[in-house]
């Protein structure tokens, strides 16, 4: 966030810091004003046990779909989860922050900053309609599995693939605007956001294909890719910055997203998110990180079942594009799907989840080809028991995958992994 907030000083970004001195307009009050009283700050994480077995991770620089891995056989090893800090501080009653700061453990333990913006919520009008604003580094509103400032997964480990991705790299530096309004029996509320670096969202996606796992990517750290085959690896680096503007000058092409979520009269919602990062697909970084042109739809659905129950689906499609165009081509001309349901009700005092997804990926590029396609599915149950500051979780996943250049590394293109945790999260 310092490396954007010093650009921020120059012409390349006045949209973006207009936008941010707006937010601070607000008249202060004395009595508005919390710092670092006990509601402003809040502390989560959680430890696991964890049995795995099939290929490495990707975060060992592999295939592997998982959080964890091994080299076929099972491996049972106790983890630290995830643990965060929130600071939530309010400035004036319309005015507040949040910055978290996280440490994520495992096979690869990595610390920084996850989310870092201002957020505005003026009164709501007479007519009832209400407007909020954000501005800085933050999720875009896509998920409908996470919640809170610490962007945990509500009732299970794991997320599905789709916000596997979304934590991996979909966070950009954005100015958001958000207006929520009652038409009769039906409630509508419309999002759209200009941002900026996030400029090689597409690159793990395409190198390594889906994922499923709860790891995501803190500002100004790099996610490894797996082994690149010789000609790829001559222009393409071996890893990739998701936060990330490609030169040419901080916002200098913003990218935008835009969100309608409509709360029928029935129970049941419906969202539609669009994203384009509007990156430049032949601007390079001298560590040869490129500008990948990235595009997606989302279509979100929840409906409540009754007693307690509730179903949550996803399905979103996109495409990526990095490269020169040789014979109308771009080197990379990725089409990417997936597609969730989610299921969950409560059973006495514990809650139960099910979820399947389907995954796959589409390359027509000049360089990257059909042997970087991928296609797979996972399935996945957990329970979960909550009580005062704690929350106890089993979770079961199963993951089915092929791609070709697997045989790169001598492995079979068909690989399976079986993942079993057991998870305790504090929250304080």
């Amino acid at each position: 966030m310092a490396c954007a907030v010093r650009r921020l000083r120059n012409g390349s970004a006045l949209p973006l810091g207009c936008a941010l001195a707006a937010l601070w307009a607000a008249p202060a009050s004395a009595s508005d004003l919390r710092l670092f009283t006990p509601d402003t700050l809040e502390i989560s994480g959680d430890l696991r046990l964890v049995a795995v077995g099939g290929e490495k991770s990707w975060v060992d620089g592999a295939f592997g779909k998982l959080r964890s891995g091994s080299d076929g056989d099972w491996k049972v090893q106790p983890q630290l989860g995830n643990a965060d800090l929130v600071w939530q501080p309010q400035f004036t009653w319309s005015l507040s922050a949040t910055v978290v700061g996280s440490v994520q453990g495992g096979q690869r333990t990595q610390a920084g900053l996850s989310q870092a913006y201002l957020s505005f919520r003026p009164m709501r009008s007479a007519s009832g309609t209400a407007f909020s604003a954000r501005a800085g580094l933050m999720w875009p509103p896509v998920s409908l599995e996470h919640q809170g400032a610490d962007w945990h997964v509500a009732d299970s480990i794991t997320p599905s693939a789709i916000n596997s991705w979304i934590g991996e790299e979909v966070r950009p530096v954005a100015v958001e605007g958000t207006i929520a309004a009652n038409l009769g029996s039906h409630k509508l509320r419309a999002t759209a956001a200009i941002m900026a670096a996030n400029d090689t969202s597409g690159t793990l996606l395409t190198f390594r294909g889906w994922a499923l796992h709860d790891r995501t990517t803190l500002a100004f750290n790099r996610q490894p890719l797996p082994p690149l085959d010789e000609d790829i690896a001559a222009y393409q680096a071996p890893y990739t910055h998701p936060l990330l503007d490609i030169p040419g000058g901080f916002a200098r092409r913003p990218g935008y997203y835009a969100k309608l979520a409509w709360q029928l009269p029935i129970p049941l919602r419906v969202e539609l998110f669009r994203y384009d990062n509007r990156a430049n697909p032949i601007a390079v970084t001298k560590d040869f990180e490129w500008g990948w042109r990235t595009a997606f739809d989302n279509l979100g659905l929840v409906a409540d079942l009754g007693g307690g129950a509730q179903i949550k689906a996803q399905a979103l499609d996109g495409r990526t594009r990095m490269g020169f165009a040789e014979n109308g081509r771009r080197w990379v001309d990725n089409r990417f799907r997936s597609a969730f349901v989610l299921v969950t009700r409560p059973v006495g005092s514990f809650g139960v989840a099910a979820r399947i997804d389907a995954f796959d990926t589409r390359n027509r590029g000049s360089d990257v080809g059909d042997e970087y396609d991928e296609t797979g599915w996972s399935a996945m149950v957990a329970g979960k028991r909550e009580w005062r500051n704690f929350t106890a979780l089993v979770e079961l996943l199963h993951v089915s995958s092929r791609r070709e250049d697997r045989n790169d590394l001598g492995l079979a293109p068909r690989q399976r992994q079986t993942q079993v945790q057991a998870e305790l999260r504090m929250h304080w």
